[in-house]
């Protein structure tokens, strides 16, 4: 009986000859026909594998030689050709944005090189991971949008607003002091933009900038606070507005409308959201609001800072790259820095300790002072308190903020500002005492705001 063989496939061969009833070996290679059965069945398996191995036991199998679909590899080529193209992409537009930002920072080279000509006389960092860093508000009129505010004449210069920011060493809280432009201080002797040095004077604070600029400020405030400045930026008009701009506005609450000539402002009474422009006019006018002294604008800045600070951490700027770039780009194009702080690195890595400072910790408060005696137009600090306040901040030591109202009910009990620490707990006069160690010291309070309060509270 003639013998039928199949392929791989299934499919009948060519009955063999009656030569090929006899055993014989190979000796070589397949034919031509066989070769065409085998290509036909590898490419019918290869297919069915493909499909999942559809065909299989279901009747459904292709013919031998029918045309079958390749995978599409041409998909996933252009697949990965694509993300290729849109990760390129958005490294380059970071690093583009990037490269704007950070060439948008002026540094301070001139207030750099005067520092470090008196490194000798400035006070000794006392906690090293803690930061200071003295904030100042310019009043030029110089640099785009700014001429409408006037013009600068001589010696008119001055630092509009001047604010000490303490950012503690375990990055939980922040404290930033403001110190009145009409606080009477000694200034030191300083270099001028004319090669010239002035002479060590007992004069109004705000006159070291209009005397010395940035670094005579810096050199002013450590003098009198024995607190060591790490970095320093400065902000013009321009900038700040930006900034308010940025966010979408602050939201402020007014007991009165406001017609302020001076300032540019004209606002109704209530609850309202500012936009720069009108939040510049709000922080910078005096003669139409509250009693009209500086001091009561110092106040109003806080609160307004206080509302700022509070808009960025809660509604995600922080942490959205896309509404934080309009902030930082805002910033960086009118602000001036010293070397160790002219870097979009540097920003961020400020920005990062202090976004997660919880509103109630970044504490708003003003130096304390009083009337100066000789001129009741001028301020003068208030002793021991103020010199409670800066050792607090040297040596990053808590204090406590409460509102203005409940510091002039401790006043009249009796209270005030806690004695200065002792430096050695369980001692009298530097003799050991027997009696045990000393009972706690009580944190030192001062009146102020913080973050959380907010304006419309």
């Amino acid at each position: 009986m003639d013998a039928h063989v199949t392929d791989s496939a299934g499919t009948p061969a060519e009955p063999a000859s009656p030569a090929d009833d006899e055993p014989q070996a190979k000796t070589s290679g397949p034919g031509p026909d066989e070769t065409a059965a085998s290509e036909r069945a590898g490419s019918t398996d290869a297919d069915d594998r493909a499909e999942g191995g559809a065909g299989e036991g279901n009747g459904d199998a292709p013919r031998a030689g029918a045309a079958v679909p390749q995978p599409k590899r041409h998909v996933l080529r252009w697949a990965a050709l694509g993300t290729s193209v849109v990760v390129l992409a958005a490294a380059g537009a970071g690093w583009w944005f990037y490269r704007k930002l950070d060439s948008n920072i002026t540094t301070d080279i001139t207030a750099a090189a005067e520092l470090e000509t008196y490194e000798k006389e400035r006070p000794v960092p006392v906690v090293t991971d803690a930061q200071n860093i003295l904030l100042l508000g310019s009043d030029t009129r110089s640099g785009k949008g700014n001429s409408k505010y006037g013009r600068d004449k001589p010696g008119s210069q001055r630092s509009d607003t001047t604010i000490l920011l303490h950012i503690a060493a375990d990055r939980q809280s922040a404290t930033a002091m403001s110190i009145p432009r009409d606080l009477m201080v000694t200034v030191p002797s300083c270099g001028t933009s004319d090669g010239t040095r002035t002479r060590e004077q007992f004069a109004q604070f705000n006159s070291a900038y209009e005397l010395g600029g940035t670094a005579c400020t810096v050199r002013t405030v450590e003098r009198f606070t024995s607190i060591r400045i790490d970095h320093h930026m400065v902000m013009d008009f321009s900038g700040f507005k930006d900034m308010v701009n940025a966010v979408d506005g602050v939201e402020v609450c007014l007991k009165e409308p406001i017609n302020d000539k001076a300032a540019h402002l004209n606002l109704a009474a209530g609850k309202q959201t500012l936009g720069g422009e009108e939040a510049l006019g709000y922080v910078r006018a005096r003669k139409s609001l509250g009693n009209g002294s500086d001091t009561d604008r110092m106040d109003r800045q806080q609160q307004f800072l206080g509302a700022l600070v509070k808009k960025v951490q809660s509604n995600g700027v922080l942490l959205n790259p896309a509404r934080l770039f309009p902030v930082l780009d805002a910033a960086t194009k009118s602000i001036t820095t010293d070397p160790g702080l002219n870097s979009l690195k540097d920003l961020y890595e400020l920005t990062r300790a202090v976004r997660n400072v919880p509103t109630e910790k970044v504490q708003f408060l003003t130096v304390p002072r009083q009337p100066y005696r000789v001129d009741a137009n001028r301020d003068e600090l208030i002793e021991p308190e103020a010199s409670l306040l800066f050792k607090a901040l040297r040596e990053d030591a808590p204090l406590a903020i409460v509102p203005a109202d409940e510091k002039e009910d401790e006043k009249e009990v009796g209270g005030s500002a806690a004695p200065e620490p002792s430096t050695n707990p369980g001692s009298r006069d530097g003799k050991p005492d027997d009696s045990g160690p000393a009972s706690p010291t009580p944190t030192p309070t001062f009146s102020g705001t913080n973050a959380a309060e907010g304006m419309c509270e």
